[in-house]
């Protein structure tokens, strides 16, 4: 596949599904609107050539269909991937035949790997800056309240002081000045770690940052791989051949030969930096917290560079479109992690760590939670709210199906756990505090205990406005505000509760479209509640478990102290109506 990004622009203006914008653009907020409407209409790829206050060009939404991902890294991988985990079965214990038969596999394997070019073969260290200053960048701001520009595409390369493991990250990386930048390492990821383990030891964390090269490097960065898988080898197999690289003779980091840009300094020991806010792929604000401090050393980059970057927001933004890419090649390597695990989907409608799903192995009574604690203790897995289990073979992305075939079996005074003071995503704020939340799970396995009602038929309840069914078996109610009416499910439960036993969940909402499709059904109902603060039913204890009744209320409304929905400044809109026609003149 694409060794590059060139390469991969150059296919995708081949199959038209490239525009070049030659108006001039203002990275701060205009750019922004625009990828906005493009990636709605799952338009094409953006290459704006004509930025404000930069000579050079930038390009975005380049992954926002499944068909440009399908051209970025086509079917290969997966199959490959799938083979390789057949291997572990067919070629254990190896034998000269089994050998030959799988000879194709064998010879892409050799592929795999890192191959050492010369610092002339490498056209990321073409040109560099006389003085690092980070001002002649584009780097774009995309909402409002911002805290500043920040790179949004920044491909972090750090390895661990004392294994060399190496990590390839994605992290948000706010500009302060021509030469600092922030690194928002959030508690579950890899370069984290390792400067976790440098302030340990009173040291300094080298770092490079890049930015383009290989489509693959990209999806690798944020690729949900175990810590002890090298995001490099992955990019390899992606691409299907080796990946070049530049030792440098001082024994730095390697460097990635086709990147666009090399941004190469430390992240210091024991310094913080006020960091935010920042709309983010919740669909929210982030608030502004301290995180560690990147201060760069020397920029390199090609003579013509082109700047890469994305625009983060609600969903679908093109993080579902690699999301979905990634589960599919990675899928058929859960197994060999988790043997108990035969498919697992986390949801990027609701920005992935909120919700998750799981089709489990049941061979013995209750194994499906032994399978849920199993994947809640796996990498990022660990950080998941919400996971739903169930041994039917069901279609994980299709919630609907799901959560019916859950529905039929659960018994509600065994099946639901929650689990209080745990660790939450660091982007989540529902939590009450930063990184810190609740947990639960939701067991659905055997044979049907229940059937489903699909229609409502029951009474008129005070402080709900407007009701809809989502699925059998769940009902959606726009009610009062949280401000308003802030004890309302114990009120309903109280009231009604009794007349509501046949739907298992009600989800209150603060507008009834919530329950039109299910991108804006799983983002209203799984980014707006904790599930130690925001699951209500009636209840006893048991043995110290909490038994619950039907119906149980999820409280998915609008909070004090929950960040700002991402909305676009009226003024932005008016811009970007007013030149539209400057921007397409052709369309």
């Amino acid at each position: 596949m694409h060794k590059n990004l060139r390469s991969f622009l150059d296919q995708l203006r081949q199959e038209r599904d490239l525009v070049e914008i030659t108006a001039p653009v203002d990275p701060k907020l205009e750019l922004a609107e625009i990828h906005r409407r493009v990636i709605d209409e799952e338009g094409p790829a953006l290459l704006f050539t004509n930025v404000k206050g930069s000579q050079f060009p930038v390009v975005t939404n380049l992954f926002g269909t499944i068909r440009r991902v399908h051209l970025a890294f086509g079917t290969r991988p997966e199959e490959l991937m799938k083979k390789v985990v057949e291997l572990t079965h067919t070629m254990l214990p190896p034998t000269p035949s089994a050998l030959w038969k799988e000879r194709k596999v064998l010879q892409d394997l050799l592929k795999v790997g890192l191959k050492t070019v010369s610092e002339s073969q490498a056209p990321a260290l073409a040109a560099k800056q006389m003085q690092v200053n980070l001002n002649e960048l584009p780097v774009l701001t995309s909402w409002q309240e911002d805290g500043g520009p920040f790179f949004t595409l920044p491909l972090v390369y750090t390895e661990h002081p004392e294994t060399g493991q190496h990590n390839l990250g994605m992290y948000r990386m706010q500009v302060y000045d021509a030469c600092t930048t922030g690194m928002h390492w959030q508690i579950h990821k890899g370069g984290g770690f390792h400067h976790f383990e440098a302030e340990k030891r009173d040291q300094d964390l080298p770092v490079r940052m890049f930015l383009g090269g290989p489509p693959a490097l990209i999806a690798s960065a944020i690729a949900p791989v175990p810590e002890f898988l090298p995001e490099l080898l992955l990019t390899s197999l992606i691409v299907g051949e080796k990946l070049p690289v530049v030792r440098p003779a001082d024994g730095g980091y390697p460097i990635i030969a086709e990147a666009e840009f090399v941004l190469s300094g430390l992240v210091t020991a024991h310094e913080r930096r006020l960091e935010g806010p920042f709309g983010d792929h919740y669909g929210y604000y982030s608030l502004a917290h301290d995180f560690p401090v990147f201060r760069i050393k020397s920029v390199h980059h090609r003579t013509d560079a082109i700047y890469p970057a994305t625009i983060v927001g609600k969903p679908k933004q093109e993080d579902y479109y690699l999301g979905d890419f990634l589960q599919r090649l990675l899928s058929p390597a859960f197994p060999m992690a988790m043997p108990g695990v035969r498919d697992l989907w986390t949801y990027a409608e609701t920005g992935f760590h909120p919700l998750a799903a799981a089709v489990v192995r049941e061979s013995y009574k209750r194994e499906a939670l032994a399978n849920a604690f199993r994947i809640l203790g796996e990498g990022q897995l660990t950080l998941t709210k919400f996971l739903i289990v169930t041994d039917q073979s069901v279609d994980l992305g299709n919630f609907s199906s799901l959560f019916e075939a859950v529905m039929e079996r659960f018994d509600p005074r065994t099946d639901l756990f929650i689990f209080n003071h745990t660790s939450m995503d660091t982007l989540d704020y529902t939590g009450r505090r930063l990184n810190h939340g609740s947990k639960a799970v939701l067991v659905g396995t055997g044979d049907p205990v229940r059937s489903l009602p699909s229609e409502y038929h029951g009474p008129d309840m005070n402080g709900v406005h407007d009701i809809a069914v989502y699925c059998r078996g769940a009902l959606v109610l726009q009610t009062d505000a949280y401000e308003v009416n802030p004890d309302l499910p114990n009120i309903l439960l109280k009231h009604y509760g009794e007349q509501l036993q046949d739907w298992c969940f009600l989800f209150l909402v603060d507008d009834i479209k919530a329950a039109s499709d299910q991108t804006s059904f799983l983002w209203t109902a799984f980014t707006r509640f904790d599930p130690a603060y925001d699951i209500y039913a009636k209840a006893e204890l048991v043995r110290h478990h909490s038994s619950y009744q039907c119906p149980i209320i999820i409280d998915a409304r609008m909070k004090p102290g929950y960040p700002d929905e991402l909305e676009t400044l009226p003024e932005i809109k008016e811009l970007v109506d007013t030149r539209w026609k400057e921007y397409f003149p052709s369309r």
